[in-house]
């Protein structure tokens, strides 16, 4: 039934209550008693009546109709024209006994043209929405215990069927009402107004209409609900549409709401990887920034590796239509995104733009690439198979602050997701592969020179690639194993538990890699990182159990006293799943190792 109502044309919901009000009319016409009273109702009843009618020509002659306020109050039309149809159907009883049993009184019909005296208010307001310049401030009384209700449906009105300047002012208006309080952002949504929003953010003609939608929908997208709401109103293909194709004062914003969205919505994320968002993003965050072309390796190159770089190089340097060849990948030639190579329009603007807006434009881009790729596998990998890893690598070594670190924060997610993922992590992190090799450099300069602020992610991105390396690069593991012994503890913290990853029995080179941080003199530095409770202690734990099993018969692990540290360590350890199965071997290894040197101890059996 529910269904049947939802169908219904706006014309057909106003036609009920005008053929009610006429019966009204004819009965009241008719009353046998309470003659005046129904006079005057009827009265009240047809001014209802013309107002029902004009509503009608004015919904049919009006495209684009925003309806939601016009049916909540036509409905309670219905319930007010009920009420005085019931009464007047008792002014027609004739007859004493029938007239004592169906009497009225002048309260109810007081409280009858009081009701009607507020629908009469109520559809003067919805043919006041109609008007074409949409300055409606007006407040309906059936929204007078809740006045934002009004204004809300005032302005999505006004967005929905106003003039373009009006429609810009109104969206304004519900961008600051939806900054105001969640409430009002729910109001804004269960009242239909994502759609209009969405269909102004796509007038490519005024881009103050543009900042004024992307503003609303970034106030309105705080929460993984109306992310969802924003997604099924099929909002993302337009917003990439929109930002492959818009000024750079409107993409400020556009990639902002791209970054908010995919952070509160996986299914959202995983939508803007389905429309290429990644493209249009890598290709505003390698604006101006001159990509050199990588070197090939001397020697043979098979057919598949040619096909690899010409992936990696994309056209001029420099030029934001440098990504040409990404258009030539079949999973970039969706109808969505065509509007990310439209550019054409925006060019000269875009060389004319103020260094300080391509700046923020770049910091945004940063940030969206780094909260579509967390966790999501098909974001990643659309990353690494265009310009955009040997793009973020460009960026860490020559920006700073926001931007270089929302870049460092994009691959150390992608690597993350990579750590997990085999396929990718060949793919995209081969030895002979030009982008990794340009950020695997970068990440390790930020280790050696950077911050704690950027280490830290600079250290997690290589301890996720510490599959990738064969024995001979030792060149990974000497700045992990500086960073041991460095000031910050969260820093020594984060490269002990890289460290553990090379040497961890599911890396192949684990016994090479061990061997290594004993050369580089690891162990001192992993001895004082034990003396701290907590996380430090438990990683620097995992790292010397691993060492233990792995090179026990280490002159430095026995200096150290490394066997006495662990059994120190036994209560922490028996509290953490990760060293309940390493801890016992360590203790056997060590005990076995050194029991030459100490002849009186007893080799530790698990």
């Amino acid at each position: 039934m529910a269904a049947v109502e939802e169908e219904k044309t706006l014309q057909d919901e106003l036609s009920l209550p005008i053929l009610l009000a006429d019966r009204v009319i004819k009965l009241a016409q008719e009353a046998e008693s309470s003659k005046q009273d129904c006079s005057e109702l009827a009265k009240q009843v047809d001014r209802l009546s013309q107002l029902l009618r004009s509503a009608v020509r004015l919904a049919s002659t009006t495209q684009s109709v925003y309806d939601r306020p016009v049916r909540r109050i036509v409905a309670e039309v219905n319930k007010n024209l009920d009420r005085a149809l019931n009464l007047v159907r008792k002014c027609k009883h004739s007859g004493i006994l029938r007239q004592v049993f169906a009497i009225t009184t002048t309260a109810d019909f007081r409280k009858v043209l009081n009701l009607l005296e507020s629908s009469i208010g109520d559809m003067k307001w919805v043919i006041s929405i109609f008007d074409a310049d949409g300055a409606n401030l007006s407040l309906p009384p059936i929204a007078s215990n809740d006045p934002i209700l009004s204004w809300v449906w005032s302005s999505i009105a006004t967005v929905q069927m106003g003039q373009l300047k009006a429609r810009v002012d109104a969206a304004n208006e519900l961008a600051s009402l939806a900054r105001d309080n969640d409430r009002n952002k729910k109001i804004i949504v269960d009242e239909g107004g994502v759609t209009p929003l969405l269909k102004l953010l796509k007038e490519s003609s005024s881009p103050d209409a543009q900042i004024a939608a992307a503003n609303a929908l970034i106030n309105l997208a705080t929460d993984s609900e109306r992310v969802r709401f924003i997604a099924d109103a099929l909002g993302i293909p337009f917003i990439v549409q929109v930002l492959g194709d818009s000024p750079m004062k409107v993409q400020v914003l556009l990639v902002k709401l791209v970054a908010q969205m995919a952070e509160l919505d996986a299914d959202a994320q995983e939508e803007f990887a389905r429309e290429n968002v990644t493209r249009p993003l890598v290709s505003l965050l390698a604006m101006d920034t001159v990509l050199e072309e990588p070197k090939i390796n001397s020697g043979k190159t098979s057919i598949l590796s040619i096909v690899q770089i010409n992936k990696e190089l994309t056209g001029k340097p420099g030029s934001f239509q440098t990504h040409s060849s990404l258009t030539s990948n079949p999973s970039f030639s969706s109808h969505h995104s065509d509007g990310s190579i439209r550019g054409g329009y925006y060019k000269k603007e875009k060389d004319v733009e103020s260094p300080e807006l391509k700046h923020k434009l770049k910091v945004g881009c940063a940030e969206a690439l780094w909260k579509l790729c967390r966790e999501s596998l098909i974001n990643s990998r659309k990353v690494t198979e265009t310009k955009g890893m040997i793009c973020l690598a460009k960026i860490i070594e020559k920006e700073e602050n926001d931007l270089q670190i929302n870049c460092l924060l994009t691959v150390k997610e992608i690597v993350s997701v990579a750590e997990s993922c085999p396929d990718l992590r060949r793919a995209a992190f081969k030895t002979n592969s030009p982008a990794a090799k340009a950020v695997v450099d970068q990440l390790l300069n930020v280790i050696q020179e950077g911050t704690p602020a950027l280490q830290i992610p600079a250290i997690n991105s290589i301890g996720c690639l510490a599959r990738t390396f064969s024995a001979r690069e030792t060149r990974i593991v000497g700045p992990l194993v500086a960073c041991l012994g460095a000031a910050n503890v969260d820093v020594a913290t984060e490269a002990a538990t890289a460290l553990a990853k090379f040497v961890s029995p599911d890396n192949f080179n684990c016994v090479e890699h061990s061997k290594a941080i004993i050369e580089f003199e690891g162990v001192p530095p992993l001895m004082r990182l034990l003396k701290f409770d907590g996380k430090p202690q438990l990683q620097g734990t995992k790292l010397l159990c691993y060492l233990s099993v792995h090179v026990g018969n280490s002159k430095a692990l026995e200096q150290a006293r490394a066997l006495n540290a662990l059994e120190g360590a036994r209560s922490a350890a028996a509290q953490h799943p990760d060293l309940r199965e390493v801890y016992p071997k360590a203790i056997h290894h060590l005990a076995l190792y050194q029991a030459g040197a100490h002849p009186h101890r007893q080799a530790y059996t698990p």
